[in-house]
């Protein structure tokens, strides 16, 4: 039976540059935008403001749903990641809170900068997730429902 990872992601951009997270995976420097998976009993937009806050001690308020993609690396093609990638605005900060083991930084980077950065990208959804934003595909909140959370509005964290 085939059960992909439900992963979600935020894509935060400030004045033409985006909120990423510069991690160690396998010993290797990596960037991706705070992401990470849904955990048991939680809402897809209450995971994506979670995973921001632990990784970037950002607080996310996810306003739009800009896409979904499914990948399966190459090393792992065994595993596959369905990422929902959402927009929104930063409603906080917490300087001084603690980031998610792995992570040395939170880090604003241009779309040229992550670009050149090509090979630390920790998979094609990075960029991908940032052109589509930049495209202005944007999806509204209601488009996900969450049976699990009925009595709840659509978008709820």
């Amino acid at each position: 039976m085939w059960k992909p990872n439900a992963t979600v992601a935020a894509v935060i951009e400030r004045d033409g540059r985006f909120l990423l997270v510069e991690e160690r995976i396998l010993g290797q420097r990596k960037l991706n935008q705070p992401a990470g998976h849904v955990e048991h009993g939680e809402s897809i937009v209450a995971a994506a403001a979670r995973e921001t806050l632990e990784e970037t001690a950002h607080h996310f308020a996810p306003s739009a749903l800009v896409g979904v993609y499914q990948w399966s690396p190459p090393e792992r093609p065994e595993l596959t990641y369905l990422r929902f990638a959402f927009t929104g605005a930063i409603t906080g900060h917490e300087p001084a809170r603690p980031l998610d083991d792995g992570i040395e930084a939170a880090v604003w980077l241009s779309r040229d900068e992550i670009a050149a950065r090509a090979d630390e990208h920790r998979s094609p959804l990075l960029l991908a997730c940032i052109d589509d934003y930049l495209a202005g595909k944007r999806y509204p909140l209601e488009l996900l429902r969450d049976f699990d959370r009925a009595e709840q509005p659509v978008g709820a964290v």
